[in-house]
């Protein structure tokens, strides 16, 4: 049957990592703000130095000279596929000749007779971010002769999306907006030339285009190709992907187009608006044209008849839409505001009910241009009317909404009505169902709610939340508030959960959030102390979330098989995953830029499913 995905911390899974923002606590004791930038690669500069960091000598000497002997001498599928995504999380250095050592290393294993392998080492060209890796990605996503030698038979379906997501990865990072327009360009002629029944393809070509920051006018002579002009500037691309937003556009040649790529389309539009990097005046009929089109796809008359896109329409509204209720700016909002609030009224509990609640505490919590903010109240209101006379899943999702709310009004300058704050902490101390109250536990720690730490430590002692998934929840709740009282309790938590791998997660999880400079010797030191090979690869894992320049040299050693006692390839591989997330040259995880916003409900397996080996599965 698979996972209920209308739970509200299926959402939460999906988007925590701006909100947990964990590597920055990790590494120092400062807490750095995000912005609506991150997914266009403009909010990952790092503004403090840390001596938790890795040190480059140590991750060149050490490292990548383990992760390059395991990729010689190991032939177990965890363990490979961990080194590729490790090495790429790591970057290269470019050499004297301006060639990639580790492009090199990763393009052999392309042709790896095993699927596993071959995709992983494709989209792991794409979190390289090196646009040397360009010509061998576009000519995998294509099947071409080039294609068919790298892997050395006809491109499976699976690489061809794997490298069409790595393009968008490649892209996002590039610094050279030719470089950008070429890999528009190929991604849209695979859009308009694939007729498989396959949509994977065409997904991963859409989830790519949003993450491209193309210049948003150019000058620059056409190549001469058909897609050059898509591809020219994002205005072009912009108008493009309008078009595709209609319920009447069945794709080119009359040929299906499937409803999980439609829903693409709007998040990838948001992506490429929402960045918030000053759209010039010129450029604003385009914002205006995607959101009349994304208003048309929620109304009650939409011919859209699929609810995936409509729920996308949904996430895409709340990312571009702001609070400033002026101008022609506010008549949009307004309208915006107005679509959000009519489908959260809804009681038929459905998902895109949950959507246009968080969608309300996304616009709900921007200013416009002037700064204005006069919709803000409104906003607040319709999510606290759903939290109080809601019922089930939709009192979670409402409070849910108002942390990412709230969440936001603090980093821009804001502030959330004491009412909503203290709605949230009155519904939470309602609840009794496990499965429930971690929402309440996450919004109140997005609030920074410190009146309520008192009550969440409480249900880490009450009966009626005993269960591992309820306590880990609560446990980032109180992380996220910075309760620095409850550290005591989560270290125990630790140190009793080394069987239990997401609960031992979770509670390294807060204590990292508190700044807590001792788990990580503290599971340093479980991990030499493990015997169990499940033991071993839990503490592993945990290491990779919360792990900082102390957990290397344990890390490699498991890798590497030197340590004292018997490991098992299943640990070695966690290992080689917790060094590339722990050495990573990036401070946000790479799928945060695709798993942020995205609508999960709208899936194809490449993207993210229960075996777990979509991009998004994948640390």
């Amino acid at each position: 049957m698979g996972p209920d995905l209308s739970i509200w911390d299926m959402w939460w899974g999906f988007n925590k990592q701006p909100y947990l923002n964990l590597r920055s606590h990790v590494r120092s004791a400062g807490v750095r703000s995000i912005s609506d930038d991150f997914y266009l690669g403009r909010g990952e500069e790092d503004q403090r130095e840390s001596s938790l960091r890795p040190s480059e000598a140590l991750i060149r000497d050490r490292v990548v000279p383990a992760l390059m002997k395991s990729l010689e001498t190991e032939h177990q599928n965890d363990i490979l596929t961990g080194c590729l995504i490790a090495l790429a999380k790591i970057g290269d250095i470019k050499t004297e000749d301006g060639s990639s050592e580790f492009v090199r290393v990763m393009t052999r294993f392309l042709k790896s007779g095993e699927q596993q392998i071959s995709e992983t080492a494709a989209l792991a060209l794409g979190i390289l971010a090196d646009d040397r890796s360009v010509p061998a990605l576009i000519s995998l996503m294509r099947s071409d002769e080039e294609g068919r030698r790298l892997v050395g038979k006809a491109v499976p379906y699976r690489t061809r999306a794997f490298a069409a997501y790595g393009l968008g990865l490649v892209g996002n990072k590039s610094t050279e907006n030719e470089m950008r327009q070429r890999i528009v360009e190929s991604l849209v002629a695979t859009l308009k030339g694939e007729r498989g029944a396959q949509p994977d393809i065409k997904v991963g070509a859409i989830s790519a285009l949003g993450l491209i920051p193309l210049d948003w006018a150019t000058d620059a002579a056409a190549s001469g190709a058909p897609d050059a002009a898509i591809a020219a500037s994002r205005a072009s691309l912009l108008s493009y992907l309008i078009q595709r937003m209609s319920p009447d556009d069945r794709g080119e040649g009359g040929g299906e187009k499937d409803f999980r790529v439609r829903s693409q389309v709007p998040i990838a539009v948001a992506r490429l608006l929402a960045s918030h990097d000053k759209i010039p005046a010129e450029m604003l009929p385009v914002r205006g044209e995607a959101i009349e089109r994304l208003l048309e796809l929620v109304d009650q008359r939409s011919k859209e008849k699929h609810a995936p896109v409509v729920q996308s329409a949904c996430i895409a509204l709340g990312m571009i839409g702001n609070a400033c209720g002026v101008g022609d700016e506010g008549e949009q909002n307004r309208q915006i505001l107005e679509a959000l609030k009519r489908i959260a009224k809804q009681s038929a509990a459905n998902q895109t009910e949950y959507f246009a609640l968080v969608a309300l505490g996304e616009m709900g919590s921007r200013p416009g241009e002037a700064g204005n903010r006069d919709l803000q109240g409104d906003a607040e209101k319709a999510l606290m009317t759903a939290l109080t006379r809601g019922k089930g899943q939709k009192q979670p999702w409402a409070a849910l909404a108002i942390g990412v709310c709230g969440n936001a009004l603090q980093k821009n300058g804001g502030a959330l009505s004491p009412a909503a704050v203290l709605a949230v902490r009155t519904e939470a101390k309602k609840e009794k169902n496990p499965e429930l109250i971690g929402g309440y536990a996450i919004a109140l720690g997005l609030l920074k709610d410190t009146e309520s730490q008192d009550t969440l430590l409480g249900f880490l002692d009450s009966k009626a939340f005993s269960t591992d998934e309820a306590r880990g929840n609560i446990s980032v709740g109180l992380g996220l508030m910075q309760a620095t009282s409850a550290i005591g309790r989560l270290s125990h938590m630790v140190q009793k959960s080394k069987f239990r791998p997401p609960l031992l997660r979770q509670a390294a999880t807060g204590l990292g959030l508190l700044g807590d400079k001792t788990v990580v010797a503290g599971l340093v030191e479980m991990l030499g102390d493990a015997k169990g090979l499940s033991a071993q690869a839990s503490i592993a894992s945990a290491l990779g979330f919360i792990g900082d320049a102390g957990s290397v040299e344990p890390l490699t050693k498991m890798l590497l098989g030197e340590s004292a006692k018997q490991t098992s390839d299943v640990a070695r591989g966690f290992a080689a995953v917790a060094l590339g997330i722990v050495c990573d040259k990036e401070d946000f995880p790479w799928s945060m830029k695709l798993s942020t916003n995205v609508n999960y409900r709208a899936n194809v397996s490449t993207l993210t499913n229960t075996m777990g080996d979509g991009i998004l599965d994948i640390l």
